[in-house]
């Protein structure tokens, strides 16, 4: 059977149904079919992940979020997924199963000051779909924002709709977050928003790993990295490991390579040792 325009887990196009913030996608972390809602729709976030694959990304925070289109938006798919043949259009069989709506998109999605409203809003939604609690609602971040009051609110607020945090660490030390994720930042201070997030919502870790320049991290980056999420462990539900899965749209493109699935799966087994859950995600 051939699909009109189908969803696969390397091509996440944010415009297939050519809506401004819903876009679905099939989420290999996720399992199924996830709805995502994009706040970012300037492609402007606080990070610049070498490994991002947003087109033409920027530094900055997004324009003012029409509430009104959104929720229209979310509507409209939640009611072809739910009711209407989206699954036979657009997802193969043994992916055709809604696992959750999660915000993500083109850029940190807490960066949006009507952030806590679109939280709200989806609750509002979920609700009038009879689905509230059903699905989960996961907030995919970088976790850099979560010490703002409002941030934290609607973090906790998340927790109330069956949510989860999908919280991002990629290095264990200053140099590190440095060359993975293009920003200044402080572990400490990190792991302390860290900390504050999963004690206002479940939280998982999220953890990309890459060979840059034919490299993968050495061990000096991994032991830091262990004994950073080490410290939290008691307080988050695991973590999820993941290699690269589709291409960087960055200027580092071309030094970046995958990582064999059995050295992923080695580096999970140091971190199930520290007493950690951990999915793997090749």
């Amino acid at each position: 059977m051939t699909l009109k325009n189908h969803l696969t887990t390397t091509d996440h196009n944010r415009d297939v149904l050519g809506m401004k913030y819903i876009y679905p996608v099939i989420s290999r972390r996720a399992g199924g079919v996830s709805i995502g809602i994009n706040l970012n729709t300037n492609n402007a976030c606080n990070w610049r992940c070498i490994y991002c694959n947003v087109p033409n990304l920027t530094r900055g925070t997004p324009p003012p979020i029409e509430l009104d289109i959104l929720e229209q938006e979310l509507r409209a798919l939640l009611t072809d997924v739910l009711h209407g043949d989206f699954m036979q259009r657009h997802v193969h069989e043994e992916d055709r199963q809604l696992k959750d709506i999660a915000f993500s998109g083109n850029g940190e999605p807490t960066s949006a000051k009507e952030f806590p409203q679109v939280i709200a809003l989806v609750e509002k939604v979920l609700a009038d779909f009879n689905v509230l609690g059903n699905i989960k609602v996961r907030l995919i971040t970088n976790g850099s924002l979560i010490d703002k009051p409002s941030v934290l609110e609607g973090v906790k607020h998340l927790a109330r709709l069956n949510g989860e945090v999908w919280f991002k660490v990629d290095a264990g030390t200053k140099e590190g977050i440095a060359r993975i994720n293009d920003v200044t930042l402080n572990p400490q201070s990190h792991l302390q928003r860290l900390k504050n997030c999963a004690e206002a919502c479940p939280t998982f870790i999220q953890t990309c790993m890459l060979a840059l320049d034919g490299l993968p991290p050495s061990e000096a980056d991994i032991i830091a990295y262990l004994a950073l999420i080490a410290q939290a462990k008691d307080l988050v539900q695991g973590v999820h490991l993941y290699g690269l899965a589709r291409r960087s749209e960055q200027a580092e493109v071309d030094r970046l390579t995958r990582l064999p699935a059995e050295w992923l799966e080695a580096m999970a087994e140091r971190i199930r040792d520290l007493g950690l859950v951990v999915q793997v995600s090749p």
